[in-house]
């Protein structure tokens, strides 16, 4: 790895850290504010804290250091379970996986950081979501990531304020961008065996190398930012409203079609369990009650 290599990876390692401090940190003041006028029993209790677990990662067969990262987790009264996880790892691809990684035929070294959210809400009326950035380095060099949102009863003003706040991210870039990783994120977020989509949609981006390293790292701080804008006013929005038994059985079906998504398809899992990731970290986006018809 290069000096210039390695500043990058250092600059992108804090990024992702800081992040999730400050998305922490806005998850805990609203589980301060969460009034209660509609929540019942979740209102008595305590607001809930994240909490941090670190994490080392083990390559099979050989020692020495190959990362890790740290998890933060909180089972709130708004949020039944948010995981917000930072990781910095490295090491060698497995053979199998070599071919699947851009630049990795030709060596197999890896350096990959990033950040990744899920977000599973006590109430249905409250959209969970998805969010990850991340910087990963081969013999070449690209940023990925996206966020999706996904509600249990779609609301059309906040599916146009969430894919608004993810145009003018896109936008402040390159106007193609949007379009393009909307058009992404629709066909990645989709369950073939269910033929539905997970969600309402939003962007999903990887093997951004624009060939302007500062641009591509600016474009991902920003849809990291236009995450913490958007997420924390919609959940404001609907936390205080009433929901029904029947509205919480429906809740848990379509928290069903996201496990099955997460566990079949999601790139994001296989990437943790083929490159030996800690499993608790990965399965962190799993909804913690779920049910099938």
């Amino acid at each position: 790895m290069t000096s210039t290599t390695e500043q990058r990876q250092d600059l992108a390692t804090v990024w992702f850290r800081q992040l999730r401090d400050e998305i922490c940190s806005a998850f805990e003041q609203i589980e301060d504010d969460l009034l209660g006028t509609n929540a019942g029993q979740l209102a008595e209790q305590a607001p809930g804290r994240f909490e941090r677990k670190t994490w080392l990662r083990e390559q099979e067969g050989e020692t020495g250091d190959f990362g890790g990262g740290e998890m933060s987790l909180m089972r709130g009264r708004v949020f039944e379970k948010v995981g917000v996880n930072i990781s910095t790892v490295k090491g060698e691809f497995s053979k199998e996986f070599r071919a699947q990684m851009p630049g990795a035929e030709e060596d197999p070294r890896f350096w990959a950081s990033g950040i990744s959210l899920v977000a599973h809400m006590h109430s249905p009326m409250v959209p969970a979501i998805h969010m990850n950035t991340r910087f990963i380095v081969t013999t070449k060099s690209w940023f990925g990531g996206g966020s999706d949102l996904n509600p249990m009863y779609p609301d059309e003003q906040d599916t146009a304020e969430f894919h608004d706040r993810l145009k003018v991210a896109c936008d402040k870039h390159d106007p193609e961008y949007y379009p393009r990783f909307k058009e992404w994120c629709d066909e990645y977020f989709f369950i073939p065996h269910r033929n539905e989509a997970r969600g309402v949609g939003g962007i999903f981006y990887d093997n951004l190398d624009s060939g302007d390293w500062n641009a591509d790292f600016a474009f991902t701080q920003d849809v990291g930012r236009a995450f913490l804008d958007i997420y924390p006013l919609l959940v404001r929005r609907h936390m205080e409203r009433p929901w029904s038994d029947e509205q919480r059985r429906h809740q848990l079906f379509r928290r069903g079609r996201y496990a099955e998504f997460n566990l079949v398809y999601d790139r994001g899992t296989q990437f943790g369990l083929k490159t030996g990731g800690n499993v608790e970290a990965i399965l962190m986006s799993l909804p913690p009650e779920a049910a099938w018809p």
